[in-house]
């Protein structure tokens, strides 16, 4: 009879009513452990929330185009003309469209066959400058096309944005690294110097304002002032006085004869 009982209390749901009680409590621990999650969940939420923002608006921020501070003419190549074993020139037009003073550094793939000059300068807000590239090019291998050689050499142009008017130093860019931003990388095209071209006509007019601008800047500034002799005399004072002197001179041997 027991066992009928303990049968009819199983299908009558007693026994289940009997281990109610363990599952109650823990029941009644989960909603503690539940409410007491939910009064730090608005913390937790909140800090989530906070840092999910920062980390969408790092992303945003690195999905957005990089404002350039510099102007490049040609935007993004390097025409070199194609002679075979001898060392050629490019030139690239470079301009400050910023509103601050901003250095610019030169770096290439090949270093060793290729220099630039300026390497680097600081150009003040609206300046602008010739840069001249000077490549030697190499013995086509294998009856290799100056098409191929192309994309082998790269020049990469990154700038820094300056607090103002300094002298030019590498090392600007080393100890601002965080600040550095790249502004295009050229890559080198070969033009045939005897099929006349636009590109090729532009590189000949900015090499011959590169040629002169360099022929500029080793001549001595004119003075337009007048100039200083001796102890700090101006050469029209230095007239005045000796008039003046001479008058005396003559006024005084009248008066004595």
């Amino acid at each position: 009879m027991a066992i009928e009982t303990d049968q009819k209390s199983s299908s009558d749901g007693k026994v289940w009513g009997f281990f109610k009680l363990p599952f109650r409590q823990t029941g009644n621990t989960t909603g503690t452990t539940s409410s007491s999650s939910a009064q730090t969940q608005p913390h937790l939420e909140g800090s989530n929330h906070h840092a999910s923002a920062n980390s969408v608006s790092s992303v945003a921020k690195s999905l957005l185009p990089t404002r350039r501070r510099l102007k490049l003419d040609p935007a993004n190549k390097l025409y070199f003309p194609y002679e075979p074993g001898k060392q050629v020139r490019s030139a690239v037009r470079i301009k400050n469209t910023s509103k601050s003073y901003t250095a610019f550094k030169f770096q290439t793939t090949a270093p060793k066959s290729c220099f630039m000059r300026p390497p680097g300068a600081i150009l003040a807000p609206g300046e602008s400058i010739i840069a001249t590239v000077f490549k030697f090019v190499e013995q086509p291998e294998n009856n290799e096309k100056p098409m191929d050689q192309k994309s082998k050499v790269k020049f990469k142009i990154m700038s820094l944005k300056v607090k103002g008017p300094m002298e030019y130093v590498p090392e600007l860019f080393d100890e601002q690294k965080d600040q550095v931003a790249i502004e295009q990388i050229l890559r080198v095209v070969f033009l045939d110097p005897k099929r006349p071209c636009p590109a090729l006509e532009k590189l000949k007019r900015q090499l011959a304002d590169a040629d002169a601008a360099v022929e500029a800047r080793k001549k001595p500034p004119e003075d337009a002032g007048p100039r200083i002799i001796g102890e700090g005399l101006v050469i029209d004072e230095w007239k005045e006085r000796r008039e003046r002197y001479l008058a005396r001179q003559q006024i005084e041997g009248v008066d004595s004869a």
